[in-house]
């Protein structure tokens, strides 16, 4: 009799422990490289945010138009999706550590090679180096956010895959710091005459050259610093155990996944739902430059706004990640998608100080979008998670096509009587419409 009791106690005791253990957002066993592999999230936002703002600096130093300006974005999220499926198929035969060392050495060598673009002052190399910097960035996506939501029980995956996607802010306001302090407040081409014009724009050809020299070394320097940081993190990742939670797929076939994903209404809503996201993201927060300084700011003054934007987006990034315990993350997101559209109208519409401030509150709106929109539609994928996964990554093209598009709009003084800044962010409003759309369609079908 003592032994049957001993024999229920126990397996009562192996029911809550189990029961205990899906219930947490990260589990004891798996802590130390969850931290760590969400240091890389943090890592990439730096990447994000210190080159977002490189559009209104090259456009001082290089005197172009905002469209040629926003090649840089065309470059970094394009390298995004030329590299995301060839990290898949990567990921499929080999581990995810593996795969994310790959993709450190390749952000290492694209942050490295700004020593020589600055040398030869090209533009264009400055875009190769970007494009090569990104090539490791989509590495890493690819293979960290389904690494993070293996790290655990499927229940509490999206809110931790919204968790470690909670270091990438940090990262970002730690890159657009850097880009404040230590780029676009000593830009030499940026330095403005009393009456508004560029001092830049009227010097002569030597003390120009002197100008684009100094300003492309002070655009090189956190460059070649952040490739020396990816380095030493590799390093530490090389002598770190990292769990390989996934099954090997020896029957694995490329056409017969596409197949399937591609037959995935779900899935195929939400590359859709992620490609209008990240384009709206970048714009939101590339653009509030000149959207400041069409109101009189500097360029280090717009950039202290973007800071207070990416602040505001952290803080309800944790925020959401809370909420989603209690409020079902597609209705989520479908009020703040509309949350969105609200304060691109005021940009638009009303512009001035409120237009300016409605475009800084934009950003608390979009704080649980892209980690909602990944969980969703990787929710049921079950053996195409990892593969599915480079579908979103390749999806942040939407960062390399709507920027230029907006950029042309911003060239542009009046667009339908409404000055072209202005204008150019109904490219952003029309994405949020479309977010909407995905989070309702989801909610009401579940």
């Amino acid at each position: 009799m003592n032994e049957i009791i001993t024999e229920q106690l126990d397996i009562k005791e192996e029911k809550t422990t189990s029961i205990n253990s899906e219930s947490k957002v990260v589990e004891k066993k798996y802590l130390v490289p969850f931290i760590l592999i969400s240091s890389l999230f943090a890592l990439w936002g730096f990447a994000n945010d210190i080159t977002n703002p490189m559009v209104s600096a090259f456009q001082s130093v290089m005197e172009i138009s905002t469209f040629k300006a926003s090649l840089v974005q065309f470059a970094f999220y394009g390298g995004y999706f030329t590299m995301a499926l060839p990290a898949a198929l990567l990921i499929k035969k080999y581990s995810y550590k593996s795969v994310i060392l790959i993709g450190l050495g390749l952000y290492a060598v694209g942050a490295l090679l700004f020593i020589p673009a600055a040398q030869f002052q090209m533009f264009g190399f400055f875009l190769v180096s970007l494009y090569i910097l990104t090539f490791g960035l989509a590495f890493l996506e690819t293979t960290a956010n389904p690494l993070i939501l293996s790290l655990g029980s499927k229940e509490t995956a999206t809110r931790r895959l919204n968790l470690a996607q909670s270091f990438n802010p940090i990262g970002s306001i730690t890159g657009m710091f850097v880009a404040q302090q230590f780029i676009l407040s000593n830009l030499q081409s940026a330095e403005k005459n009393t009456d508004g014009s560029l001092i830049y724009a009227g010097l002569d050809e030597v003390a120009k050259q002197a100008v684009k020299v100094h300003d492309l070394m002070i655009i090189r320097n956190p460059y070649a610093l952040l490739g020396i940081v990816v380095i030493g993190v590799a390093v530490v990742i090389a002598v770190t155990k990292i769990p390989n939670n996934k099954e090997a797929d020896e029957k694995f076939n490329l056409g017969a996944t596409l197949k399937r994903l591609v037959g995935n209404k779900i899935y195929r809503e939400g590359v859709v739902a992620q490609i209008f996201y990240v384009g709206a993201q970048i714009m939101c927060w590339t653009f509030i430059i000149q959207y400041a300084e069409n109101l009189g700011y500097s360029k280090a003054d717009a950039q202290s706004l973007n800071i207070i934007a990416m602040v505001m987006f952290l803080i309800c990034r944790f925020i959401a990640t809370a909420l989603m315990k209690y409020v079902n993350s597609a209705l989520l997101l479908t009020i703040f998608a509309f949350g969105g559209v609200t304060t691109m109208c005021i940009t638009i519409f009303v512009g001035g100080t409120e237009g300016l401030y409605a475009l800084v509150a934009t950003s608390a709106f979009m704080s649980l979008m892209f980690p909602t929109i990944y969980g969703i539609t990787l929710e049921n994928l079950d053996h195409d998670a990892e593969f599915g996964a480079a579908g979103l990554v390749m999806a942040i093209v939407g960062g390399a096509l709507m920027p230029p598009m907006q950029g042309a709009m911003i060239d542009q003084e009046s667009i339908l009587g409404i000055d072209g800044v202005n204008f150019s962010f109904i490219i952003p409003l029309v994405c949020f419409c479309m977010i909407a759309l995905f989070g309702y369609r989801r909610f009401v079908t579940k």
